[in-house]
């Protein structure tokens, strides 16, 4: 026993040469990994963001990079902005299709999102990328040659605008000579952008439905919406392994317009974040401290169970 009792002192010994000879602290937690949230497009079923952003904030969990698609951009936007959870809630509850755009008539598409802009510069705390609290990508596709465009300066609005062009229903948006649409075509699911942009471990929040129904389409735009959820969920593999830990939730059986259901879209977000809860704490919890050396020296010193 006496010699283990040695052992032990010799042991802490060199711990202490290697503390004073440069090599890292041991004893010192281990470094939060920075975060990065990114945001799938569904148009009003992407209000359930809002109820991932509420269990996050509410739990603690460090945000510190943020890239949106589609209404992902919109929700991302007003939320880097400053926006809190709780008053993008009680926004979800009084906005409306008439809010983001209106019905017109051209070869280009069937309505217009001309009126976001007034939205966001009501709900908006800044109104350029540069003046955001947390850094924000929002992402668009080019129409003529199909790249993804990646937005992080200038105006936040018309790259929102951008990014919400749905094809077949929104007119294309033209930004800087650049005819615009949907973001969801290059980046379904930004999680790569959010990666760029610096993230350690990425959160992608990817909204899990289907247009289809067993009676088939109502008309043009289910035709559309199916046809692109489809081509979504066929797509988004890359995304979805560029990504850490995938939120998935389930919004099906509510339709692109269903603003008048933001509280259960909400809830179901809130749902969904919480089943992700203890695999993101395995990030955020620090490594437990061990035993200064000079500590460790005097446990194995003074050790009653060691005969003297």
């Amino acid at each position: 026993m006496a010699i283990q009792g040695l052992r032990k002192i010799v042991e802490s010994v060199r711990g202490f040469g290697r503390g004073i000879s440069g090599r890292p602290d041991i004893s010192a937690p281990a470094k939060i990994p920075s975060i990065g949230l990114a945001l799938g497009g569904g148009f009003a079923r992407g209000i359930v963001h809002v109820g991932v952003l509420k269990v996050l904030e509410a739990e603690n969990i460090p945000v510190r990079y943020v890239a949106g698609t589609s209404v992902g951009a919109l929700i991302g936007a007003a939320y880097c902005s400053g926006v809190s959870p709780d008053e993008l809630e009680q926004i979800a509850s009084r906005v409306r299709f008439r809010d983001l755009a209106r019905w017109t008539l051209s070869r280009y598409g069937f309505a217009t999102n001309l009126r976001m802009i007034g939205f966001l510069d009501r709900i908006l705390k800044v109104k350029t990328f540069e003046e955001l609290r947390i850094p924000l990508a929002i992402t668009a596709t080019d129409f003529n040659t199909g790249e993804g465009v990646v937005f992080r300066s200038g105006p936040l609005a018309e790259a929102v605008r951008a990014s919400c062009a749905y094809p077949g229903v929104f007119l294309p948006v033209n930004v800087n000579g650049r005819l615009l649409v949907d973001g969801m075509l290059a980046h379904s699911l930004p999680s790569q952008p959010v990666r760029e942009m610096g993230a350690d471990r990425v959160i992608a929040v990817n909204l899990k439905s289907s247009w289809g129904t067993p009676e088939g389409p109502r008309h043009i735009f289910d035709v559309i919406g199916q046809c692109f959820s489809i081509a979504q969920n066929m797509n988004c593999v890359a995304s979805r392994q560029c990504a850490d830990l995938v939120i998935e939730p389930d919004v099906t059986g509510y339709r692109y317009d269903d603003f008048e259901h933001s509280a259960d879209l909400v809830r179901i977000g809130e749902s969904a974040a919480r089943a992700a809860l203890p695999e993101l704490r395995k990030w955020t919890e620090p490594a437990k401290e061990k035993l200064p050396i000079r500590d460790a020296i005097a446990a194995a010193t003074f050790d009653p169970a060691t005969p003297r």
